[in-house]
Order: C-alpha cells, then structure tokens, then sequence
C-alpha cells in the first residue's frame, strides 16, 4: 500500500502533508489493513477501522486524519487504474467532543502584549494581528512582495519545515491591502535593515536566513504571556484575532475570507469569525433600535386571567 502511494504523494502534495499522510500510515492503517491489497480495501475495512480508533478512545480529529490518508492513498490506486471507485468517499464521522474554541487576543491584551516583545518578535506579531497572514507567510515574505506606494502585500510564498513552498490553497496566493500605521512600520524596519533587496526576506536572522518560529514562541513569545499573566497564545491566535476584528468593525465575511486566503467559506464562518461579548449586546440594542421599540405601559390583564378561570 505504502509503495504505491508515496511516489505519487511527492509530487503532488506539500512535504508537511507527505509527512502527515504518512505518519497516519505507519501507526494506524499499516498495522491494521498492510496485509490486504489495494484491491481487497473496501469502504466496511476502512470503517472498521476507524471504530476501532474510536472504541480505543482516539479522538474525532485523529479519525478524520486516517480517513483523508485512506481516501488519499485509495483515490491515486483509483487514478492508476486499480480501483474503479473510491471506498473512503462519503464515510462520515460523528463528532464526540465539544468544539474547541480557539484562543485570541482582544486588543486590549495585545496592547498588553507587545511592550514585552523584543525583535524580531514584536514586529512578526504586529504583522500577524494587523494582516492575518499564517506564521508561514510572514517568514517568507520578501521586501519585492511589499509595495509601500500602493500599500500592500502580495502573499506567494511560504516557510516550513526548513523549506520554502507554495502558500496553503491556490486562494492563499493573494494581494492584500496594509494600513497605514502598517506602511510606516515596514518603511522604519527598511531604513534600519542592511537586507533591502528584492529577494531579501523582510525579517530574517542576522545572517539573512529565515526566523525559527518555535524559537520565537519558546524564548520571546510564551515568556511574555506568562510576564502579563495573560493564556498562552499560538502564532495562529493572531490571525485569529485579526478574523475577529475584521467582522468587529463591520466587515462581510466574505471580505474576512478573501483576505485570509481561505477557499471554504466555511472555514471563515466556524473557525475564524469569534464573537467579542460586547458585540453581542450591541447587536441585540441594534434590533431594538431598527424596531424602534420604546418603554411601553404592562399590557392590561385579560379578565380570564384576573378571575383566575
């Protein structure tokens, strides 16, 4: 199974994926099915599985992952002629555990935040929460990528594992607007730099090599949180945030999603749109205002109601 997989994962998947697919391989579906032939792997076998992973407690998320790696693997036999169909297509799985709800900052606690930070981490988070680009985004963002005249940022590329790639979805290769306070902190960061050109990377180590963003999180980031007493946040809460600032101020969603890059628009919806508590208030006093509701006398009791019948 693995054999006939692998060479056809290479070439058409990210090396962080290849290596995703791969590890749900080797612990979860080789141990179980490596015996059978492709031929032999029908759509009861595949959910045997997976309510084997689910009787021994694994999470929905690790069972989604072994699914998408079977539909992988079975949709390349199906492209080489082995298989007319796909048996993975279509097996649903019910989610268990409450949905998480992703951590992000409020603009109270980022202000909060970063005073603590030191380069180049305080500029790498003042670029996720004011753009909402992926960690990966901002290490491989090149000065020939911002255009300070018009104001903006073309995303077209991204850091990963120690390598350079394609950004996540063909809808992550975009040109995104910045705001002026944003401008004026790139331009103060390219009078400082000695790595101005076009393919110089916007921030980067001394040596003009891509920033460790575990080292960022670990030495400067984590630490930090823990200073202002704050939850630890991941590099993803910015983007996060910046989602939700997004829809605070009034913007579609599907302004949210083009900016974000995201394909689904679902993903914008039930992932990244959170709702600020006093968002909520406001919204409930603007349907009062549109009914232009006002304080009114208690309705009179009916007679029924005041005999008591």
């Amino acid at each position: 199974m693995r054999v006939e997989w692998r060479p056809n994962a290479v070439l058409a998947l990210k090396k962080s994926t290849v290596k995703y697919y791969g590890f749900q391989l080797d612990r979860h579906i080789i141990p179980a099915v490596g015996s059978c032939s492709l031929c032999e792997i029908n759509r009861a076998q595949i959910e045997e599985v997976l309510s084997d992973l689910r009787q021994r407690g694994h999470a929905s998320g690790t069972l989604r992952g072994v699914r998408a790696t079977f539909s992988t693997v079975l949709q390349a036999a199906v492209a080489r002629g082995y298989l007319d169909k796909n048996p993975a297509h279509g097996i649903r799985i019910r989610t268990t555990a409450p949905r998480i709800e992703h951590r992000f900052y409020s603009p109270s606690q980022v202000r909060q935040l970063l005073p603590e930070l030191t380069e180049p981490c305080h500029t790498v988070v003042q670029l996720a929460v004011l753009t909402g680009l992926r960690i990966g985004e901002i290490l491989a963002l090149r000065w020939k990528r911002v255009d300070l005249l018009r104001r903006t940022i073309e995303v077209a590329e991204t850091y990963s594992d120690g390598e350079f790639g394609s950004p996540k979805t063909r809808s992550s290769n975009r040109v995104i607007p910045i705001s002026g306070f944003l401008r004026g902190l790139l331009e103060s960061h390219l009078a400082e730099t000695d790595r101005t050109a076009p393919d110089d990377l916007v921030l980067c180590t001394r040596t003009g090599t891509p920033l460790n963003q575990k080292n960022l999180y670990n030495r400067v980031l984590r630490p930090a949180c823990d200073r202002i007493q704050q939850p630890r946040v991941s590099w993803d809460s910015f983007r996060h945030t910046h989602a939700t600032l997004l829809t605070e101020v009034g913007e579609s969603i599907k302004t949210v999603q083009a900016l974000l890059g995201h394909s689904d628009l679902g993903t914008t919806l039930n992932t990244y749109a959170h709702v600020i508590p006093g968002s909520q208030r406001r919204a409930v006093e603007g349907v009062a205002r549109v009914l232009s509701l006002r304080k009114i006398p208690k309705a009179r009791k009916s007679a029924d109601c005041q005999s008591g019948t």
